[in-house]
């Protein structure tokens, strides 16, 4: 957001040059106004349009402002403003980026101009090192939040940016003209639209190329924050030789951190309204059930499979007695993908879908019981009161191996509930909310979850991980 501000003020700034201050700043104001206006008051605009005032405000007082020292102060403001900001994924991108260009990008372009080959041209050093510093600056945000690393952003920013300042300044011009002379936006829409389509055909390239989008999984907070300060260093002059000793051990410790989790045992529940999704991943390998077959559980799967470093999955369960409306969108997230097409259970009794250390096994014919193997560990699957009716007749007393889970995606009534484990060596999962707000107590009698057990709420998730 801020190279965009930049391009509209770099435009106007000149026009007003020969003015007075007061008409001056009237101008520079008006084009933040309707740079605002234009792009939305998204946390990230309003950082770009308060750092930038900051700045032109210490120009014209005859000071010479620290970029760093300005970005810090509008950040904070705004923090002030609207706390809730600080979790904004576009603020702390903006945030940081920004950061990334003001105080390592110089460094970085000097020491590519050092070691560039000579016959190289003068404006490639610094056309590298403002995407190669705001890359590696927004790396451990990236994987926090999205689990993946775009390989080709530097080659990507490389070719689109001669087209960005004539496609910022086109752009913003036809929207000037669509609310002040809507008759001249014919004349100037067949140019504009064509840079958009160069543009939008640059990234549609890019983004088809092998590996565009690493899947690497969203790390844990502790090692976001050694990637983090392992990253940070990188651009940066003047730093103690004790750190920069120190900068790629941390390097070598968050990454193989996070190889150790992504090879470790897992199991997570992810609940959302109606939806129900496990992922079981064992040793860099991961399967999914599912209880819903529609589109946006197959999004959500998709999703989820992103998040954990998961590229492909082994086998897909589907539990829903209805069949998929877009059968390709789960083919597409795995080797081989199981579901009804008649109503009855995917899986029938005796039958079981699995690849080495995920297995899925039905428990009955007329239920969608499942017992899942993950690795060493089982998991009794019960989707409805169905499958727990079920499993209780071929169960007598109804009663689970040491160590192994159950999980159950109803609200079991008080009877039903007396039957099941209440132990810490048995864990009981359940999707959705002990009450209607999943608070962790009951209606009636305010009591705790049993020992063992553990609730998402109407929204959420839970994990378990093993060595």
């Amino acid at each position: 957001m801020l190279d965009a501000l930049g391009v509209l003020l770099g435009a106007v700034l000149p026009l007003g040059r020969r003015l007075p201050r007061l008409p001056r700043l009237a101008l520079a104001l008006g084009a933040m106004v309707l740079f605002v206006v234009l792009a939305g008051p998204q946390p990230s605009v309003l950082r770009a349009v308060l750092m930038g005032g900051m700045a032109l405000a210490v120009i014209e007082c005859g000071q010479q402002g620290r970029p760093f020292g300005i970005l810090m102060a509008s950040a904070l403001l705004l923090l002030l403003l609207k706390p809730a900001w600080l979790a904004d994924v576009g603020f702390q991108l903006s945030v940081v980026a920004t950061a990334a260009l003001v105080v390592a990008a110089p460094p970085l372009e000097q020491a590519l101009r050092q070691r560039l080959p000579q016959r190289c041209p003068a404006w490639l050093a610094a056309s590298m090192a403002v995407p190669l510093a705001a890359s590696l600056w927004t790396l451990p945000l990236q994987l926090f939040h999205f689990g993946v690393v775009p390989l080709y952003a530097v080659p990507a920013n490389l070719l689109v940016a001669p087209l960005l300042t004539p496609l910022t300044l086109g752009a913003m011009g036809m929207a000037l003209l669509a609310a002040l002379l809507p008759g001249l936006i014919p004349v100037l829409l067949p140019p504009v639209a064509w840079l958009g389509g160069v543009v939008l055909g640059i990234v549609k390239a890019v983004a088809a190329l092998p590996l565009a989008q690493w899947q690497l999984g969203r790390p844990t907070p502790l090692l976001v924050l050694l990637l983090a300060l392992a990253l940070g260093s990188i651009g940066l002059s003047g730093l103690p030789r004790w750190w920069r000793r120190l900068a790629p051990g941390l390097l070598m410790l968050a990454t193989l951190g996070h190889l150790a989790l992504l090879r470790g045992d897992q199991l997570v529940l992810v609940h959302q309204g109606q939806r129900d999704l496990l992922l079981a991943r064992h040793q860099g390998r991961a399967a999914l059930v599912s209880t819903q077959a529609d589109g946006l559980s197959c999004s959500r799967a998709r999703q989820l499979a992103t998040g954990f470093g998961v590229a492909r999955f082994d086998w897909v369960l589907v539990l829903d007695p209805l069949a998929a409306a877009e059968p390709a969108c789960w083919q597409a997230q795995a080797g081989l993908v199981l579901a009804s097409e008649d109503g009855s259970p995917p899986l029938q009794q005796g039958q079981w879908l699995g690849s080495p250390g995920l297995v899925a096994e039905a428990l009955s014919a007329d239920s969608r019981a499942v017992r899942l193997t993950l690795g060493s560990r089982r998991w009794l699957l019960l989707p409805d009161r169905q499958a727990l009716w079920a499993w209780r007749q071929q169960a007598e007393p109804p009663t689970l191996p040491v160590g192994e889970g159950l999980w159950l995606g109803f609200r079991p009534r008080p009877a039903e509930r007396r039957s099941l484990p209440a132990s810490r060596d048995q864990p009981v999962w359940l999707s959705g909310g002990w009450l209607s707000g999943g608070d962790g107590a009951e209606a009636t009698g305010g009591a705790p979850l049993p020992p063992g057990w553990a609730a998402t709420g109407p929204s959420g998730s839970l994990q378990q991980g093993w060595g």
